[in-house]
């Protein structure tokens, strides 16, 4: 059987666990069923074995010896989706909360990539073969408006945009607390947390530079209505900045206060408004999505 290699690098793997390392690379398994790999001696790191909780360094050369089956095709399904515009290039939508953007490790139904194959079929061999047309992702608790491709040219054409910082993403968010004036910046780098690696943290061994700014729109009595800008993309970028802040945003179990989470079960994160050059034209063009009623509803319950 072939075996299946990485090399770590400074932003690549240093620092992580062994077992939430290959979980992450090779989707196809589970974390735990990559311990009972390690367990019986089918992954290797330099040539020997090690324990699921070794921190991979750079330089490691990690091996695994598993039979990583081929990617099943994703199923068209008819959910219905707010299509807020769409022409023969782009298709821009406005993605309900709760709502996983592309199928991954133990959801391959229901995701928007199904969706949007059965409304717009020829996306099919666009992009990826796990996420076809898509050329960014909001997380599963966040509204807000999204752009996939239809076309190859404007696939590339948008993930360049994106890579190259050149889109404008605004959310709206509520925070805990009081921010420390009107607006400002945070800009401490991201990765994956020392000790907890299914998290994103200010505190890791692999740090990427972020930048997120904000302003303030509203103040209540004990949060705040924010207008967020994040510069770069980085995975939950905007809720472990404002809970390293010390402002988590309401709703926030995993990165801000648990016990909240049950009187407020919705993240209050709203993809609100987004901006880039028409692939095919070149010409800038803005979409903008309201904030949705349960959002809107909570903003009256939350002191």
């Amino acid at each position: 059987m072939p075996k299946t290699g990485f090399l770590i690098a400074s932003k690549f793997g240093a620092g992580e666990r062994l077992d939430v390392f290959l979980s992450r690379q090779i989707q196809a398994f589970t974390r735990s069923q990559f311990q009972h790999f390690i367990d019986k001696e089918r992954v290797w790191v330099n040539g020997t074995f090690k324990k699921p909780s070794y921190k991979l360094r750079v330089g490691d050369r990690v091996e695994a010896d598993v039979n990583v089956p081929p990617p099943e095709e994703i199923q068209a399904e008819n959910i219905p989706l707010n299509i807020l515009y769409a022409d023969p290039h782009i298709i821009v939508i406005d993605k309900a909360a709760g709502m996983i953007v592309h199928p991954g490790a133990g959801a391959r139904r229901g995701t928007l990539a199904n969706a949007l194959l059965f409304h717009f079929p020829e996306i099919r061999n666009i992009g990826a073969a796990e996420r076809p047309g898509i050329v960014h992702r909001l997380d599963k608790e966040t509204s807000g408006v999204m752009v996939a491709a239809r076309s190859q040219q404007a696939y590339f054409e948008l993930k360049n945009q994106f890579k190259n910082r050149e889109v404008k993403k605004v959310y709206l968010g509520l925070a805990w607390g009081k921010m420390p004036g009107p607006d400002g910046t945070m800009d401490w780098p991201i990765g994956r947390h020392v000790k907890h690696g299914q998290r994103m943290s200010i505190k890791t061994r692999s740090p990427r530079v972020a930048e997120t700014r904000y302003k303030v729109l509203r103040e209540l009595k004990d949060s705040s209505l924010l207008e967020i800008h994040p510069l770069t993309g980085r995975t939950h970028q905007i809720r472990v900045h404002l809970s390293a802040a010390g402002h988590p945003l309401v709703g926030d179990g995993r990165y801000g206060n648990r016990k909240s989470k049950a009187r407020y079960p919705r993240l209050f994160l709203h993809a609100h408004r987004l901006g880039f050059r028409h692939p095919e034209t070149g010409v800038w063009v803005e979409f903008c999505s309201p904030l949705p009623e349960d959002l809107s509803s909570l903003l009256k319950s939350v002191p």
